[in-house]
């Protein structure tokens, strides 16, 4: 288990996040995604997500482009946009994710492609 991670962190095969918030209109999280790992390629339908990197780099696809990102950088994924964040570095990526819209469970994943046999 790396320094960061602890029981009430929700594991997934390319790191690990935790709920920071979840309330009726949003919901927050913080995201940790392992070096060279990759979250699956997905669109959600009822909800946006806004993502502040923290620590470490990542590429973001949105929609086909793919956005480079360091510590202090934002971006905005609408809702029913295709979309993934990659850690391509040596260190961990942290980002926290501001979830908006009418639910946001799990469920509400569309899994395009993924690296680890979801989709």
């Amino acid at each position: 288990m790396a320094p960061d991670e602890s029981s009430r962190d929700d594991q997934r095969p390319w790191g690990f996040f935790r709920v920071l918030e979840d309330e009726p209109v949003h919901k927050v999280k913080r995201i940790v995604v392992r070096p060279g790992s990759r979250l699956s390629l997905q669109r959600h339908r009822r909800r946006s997500e806004h993502w502040h990197v923290v620590s470490g780099r990542a590429i973001v696809t949105r929609d086909g482009e793919d956005l480079p990102l360091a510590a202090g950088d934002s971006v905005d994924i609408a809702t029913g946009v295709v979309h993934r964040v990659a850690n391509p570095g040596p260190e961990l990526l942290a980002f926290i994710e501001v979830q908006r819209g009418s639910y946001f469970g799990e469920d509400d994943i569309e899994r395009l492609q993924d690296d680890f046999g979801r989709a």
